[in-house]
């Protein structure tokens, strides 16, 4: 059976973890760190923090283990650390003001993804209280390190040599209005493309310009067609990110012009299947060129695209939990950006990479929470879990 969340501690715990600056790569993350420990403390709730080699902190985990004997392990996944403030001039309350307007709070990772931090850790504290009736295991995990790009909380804790693989992961990124059953990967490549050198104001050798070449070899890339996939949920993607040519004099013709490209795979567009489309598109611009002008790439490693199936317990619980509630059935998509739930099916464990509180302003100025959405949200991941770890208790 559902409990009645605690609104106003929830609240509370929100206001207290947007108030401290946790910025990946700025701020220390210990103070952020200390504030969601305390708070578990005082809720009998144990934790353990998950540190570097050199003792950096980089994750706090926690996990809840049931009496009934030997069961599923699902573990709920939220991020610590925040995005920059970025000009601090636009934002209508100062970013750690936690500031509450028209039934909105507003402040720096209240949505991305403190709220889902303070909810999960009040699921931790009711699900510990009633473990014995539990069967399996309960885990949170909280990543002081995802704002980095390195993820290096949740590699951390999954890369460890006696890391539990859970039957599922529940990214509480934030959006109340679909679940995100998957997402697109990514492969990424730097494209060297030559030129020859020459005084600007010359006529007679007038070089060969490298900045030229690289504009019309990003040009090729920008149209090229790319093949669908309706079934995935997402069209796959290709972008020039960066050109960069010349040393910034005016009087001589680059020999040297660097691309920077992004792709977004999908199961149809895999990494493979890119590299052969990127080098085709390569040599095609190449053909008239000498061989030691040809263009080099170096490729960046990378993640798959993924989507768990719909039939899975996990994503089936959520879906009738959400039904229950909401008295709507939410569809499944897939994310654009990619997500450690990519990295999580690399390892063959199955992600729920999006569902939370509603929310607007994401790594935006006024980014903020509704706070009427945190009591949906809390009861459908209890029913849910209860589903899943309780299931002679959960609702039908």
């Amino acid at each position: 059976m559902t409990g009645v969340p605690d609104t106003a501690s929830i609240v509370d715990l929100l206001t207290a973890l947007v108030r401290v600056p946790s910025r990946g790569r700025i701020d220390a993350r210990t103070p952020v760190l200390a504030c969601i420990e305390a708070w578990l403390d005082a809720h009998d709730v144990r934790s353990r923090r998950i540190v570097s080699a050199t003792g950096e902190p980089l994750a706090l985990h926690v996990a809840i283990r049931g009496g009934a004997g030997a069961g599923p392990h699902y573990l709920l996944n939220a991020t610590l650390d925040t995005a920059g403030f970025g000009d601090e001039a636009t934002w209508t309350w100062p970013p750690l003001s936690a500031h509450i307007e028209n039934g909105w709070l507003y402040g720096r990772g209240s949505a991305d993804s403190k709220a889902a931090v303070a909810i999960f850790a009040h699921l931790a504290a009711a699900f510990s209280q009633r473990a014995a009736a539990l069967e399996g295991t309960l885990g949170v995990l909280f990543d002081l390190d995802e704002h980095t790009g390195r993820f290096g909380g949740a590699r951390a804790f999954f890369d460890a040599p006696d890391a539990p693989r859970p039957d599922g992961v529940l990214i509480g990124y934030p959006g109340i209005d679909r679940i995100m059953a998957g997402a697109r990967g990514f492969l990424r490549a730097k494209l060297i493309v030559h030129g020859v050198a020459a005084h600007s104001g010359a006529s007679s050798t007038r070089g060969i310009n490298a900045a030229i070449r690289g504009a019309t070899l990003a040009a090729a890339l920008d149209g090229c067609t790319l093949p669908a996939d309706p079934a995935f949920g997402r069209p796959a993607q290709l972008t020039v990110t960066g050109l960069r040519a010349g040393d910034g004099t005016y009087t001589s013709v680059p020999d040297r012009c660097e691309l920077n490209l992004d792709c977004r795979l999908t199961p149809a567009f895999d990494a493979d299947e890119a590299k052969r489309l990127i080098e085709r598109i390569v040599r095609d611009q190449d053909v008239h060129i000498a061989p030691e002008l040809a263009t080099s790439i170096e490729w960046m490693p990378g993640w798959p695209a993924y989507r768990v199936p719909d039939s899975h317990p996990m994503t089936d619980a959520l879906r009738r939990a959400a039904r229950s509630e909401l008295s709507a059935d939410l569809p499944l998509a897939v994310a654009g950006p990619s997500n450690i739930g990519n990295y999580l099916a690399s390892l063959g464990v199955p992600a729920l990479c999006g569902f939370g509180v509603r929310c607007e302003g994401i790594h935006a100025a006024d980014e903020r929470i509704e706070l009427a959405s945190i009591v949906p949200v809390y009861r459908i991941y209890e029913r849910a879990l209860t589903m899943l770890l309780a299931p002679e208790n959960g609702p039908s």
